[in-house]
């Protein structure tokens, strides 16, 4: 027999963290229209997540403000200030489809 514990696990291992830490759920929906917002975008640009990036951003920044998730900058998470919404770019594919 081996010497894990249950399902092959080490039982003297200390567990490790998630990288960014865990954050409460929002049981109160303070952000949820910030959510509605950016599935409804992915769902419109086929789930091309470059084009909804400003949405994302939004929704990250109302969890900070409501103290969902630590606040942190966010070039952090992977935005830069220059990060624009890319409707324009979203409109010519649109039009390509047509």
């Amino acid at each position: 027999m081996s010497a894990g514990g249950a399902f092959g696990g080490n039982r003297g291992a200390r567990p490790v963290p998630p990288e960014k830490g865990v954050f409460p759920l929002d049981h109160m929906h303070l952000c949820d229209q910030a959510k509605k917002d950016y599935i409804s975008c992915l769902k419109t640009s086929g789930h091309k997540s470059e084009i909804c990036r400003h949405l994302s951003k939004k929704y990250l920044e109302c969890r900070m403000e409501k103290n969902l998730m630590a606040k942190q900058d966010m070039s952090e998470l992977g935005f830069r200030t220059d990060d624009k919404p890319q409707v324009s770019q979203m409109k010519i594919q649109n039009e390509k489809k047509e």
